[in-house]
């Protein structure tokens, strides 16, 4: 009897103590979903109200050629966008040694992830400026006459995948630094005296025991990359003025796509239903990508 009221009483206190937790996650988390996924079978009103629609919204999804101009441009920018990982990961084992400044440069290169995106978005819409953009001026003095590169669409979408992996870099960096700051370094050292120089002990030890951080890195990535949206914001802007853009088709992502219905042309129905269908790609690729690890994670 003693042992069964000892249960409960822990079985309180645990309950006691995730509660707070679980009662965030459900407010603001979980009660969202279920509102937008409810809000994604409605039609809005010019003045607000809504009625139920069934399917129609989702009808709208499988023929509307913007959302489909949108879904290309979001998987190649989540997919090019993944370069930011091996260059993070060089740059890591490159800052993994006792050096003079190493605390500096991993500062420097964790800069760009904690600065305000609208402020990155700001700088580099000035560096890809095509009549004063810093880029611009520096292929001059070589003879280039550089292209407006945010308003030509062969080369807005690449442009905007620089600004990605760039500002990027540095936190993958640091955590790929970390976990290979936990490998131990017995197995370097044995390795060392086996004659495995430097370039075959990063394929052959470092690479293999990294791969669940690196496993980790490319979920978070393709997450991130999926709901992009400030970078275009800034630079591409929304509605009429970012129709002007002649490059905007190439730069509209599906999250930018859901703004403009829900805050510019406020069909909020049909953009609860983009959303829902972008929440849907989320969890697809998260399900692959961790169905696909069993083939290149190595678990210590």
């Amino acid at each position: 009897m003693a042992r069964r009221k000892d249960r409960v009483s822990e079985a309180l206190w645990a309950y006691a103590l995730i509660a707070p937790t679980a009662l965030g996650l459900g407010v603001f988390y979980l009660w969202p979903v279920l509102q937008t996924a409810y809000f994604s079978f409605t039609e809005w009103g010019a003045f607000g109200g809504h009625e139920w629609s069934g399917l129609d919204n989702y009808v709208r999804l499988a023929g509307d050629p913007e959302l489909g101009r949108a879904l290309v441009n979001t998987f190649t920018y989540t997919a090019l966008g993944l370069l930011s990982i091996p260059l993070a990961m060089v740059f890591a084992a490159l800052l993994n040694r006792k050096m003079w400044g190493v605390g500096v440069y991993r500062t420097l290169f964790f800069l760009p992830y904690v600065t305000m995106p609208v402020a990155v978005a700001m700088v580099w819409r000035w560096l890809y400026n095509g009549d004063y953009g810093l880029i611009n001026y520096g292929l001059s003095l070589v003879g280039v006459d550089g292209p407006n590169w945010i308003a030509d669409p062969d080369t807005a979408l690449y442009a905007l995948v620089v600004i990605g992996v760039w500002s990027s870099i540095g936190y993958n960096m640091i955590i790929l630094l970390a976990g290979m700051q936990s490998i131990p370094a017995d197995y370097y050292e044995a390795a060392s005296l086996d004659g495995a120089g430097p370039v075959r002990q990063f394929f052959r030890i470092t690479l293999p025991l990294l791969s669940p951080t690196a496993f980790f890195v490319s979920v978070i990535s393709v997450i991130g990359s999926l709901q992009l949206f400030d970078l275009v914001f800034v630079i591409a802007g929304s509605g009429a003025s970012a129709r002007a853009n002649p490059a905007f088709p190439r730069l509209q992502t599906v999250v930018q796509l859901f703004y403009d219905r829900a805050f510019v042309t406020n069909d909020r129905g049909y953009a609860a239903a983009i959303v829902m269908l972008l929440l849907l790609i989320i969890v697809i690729l998260t399900a692959v990508q961790f169905r696909l690890q069993r083939r290149w994670v190595h678990y210590a």
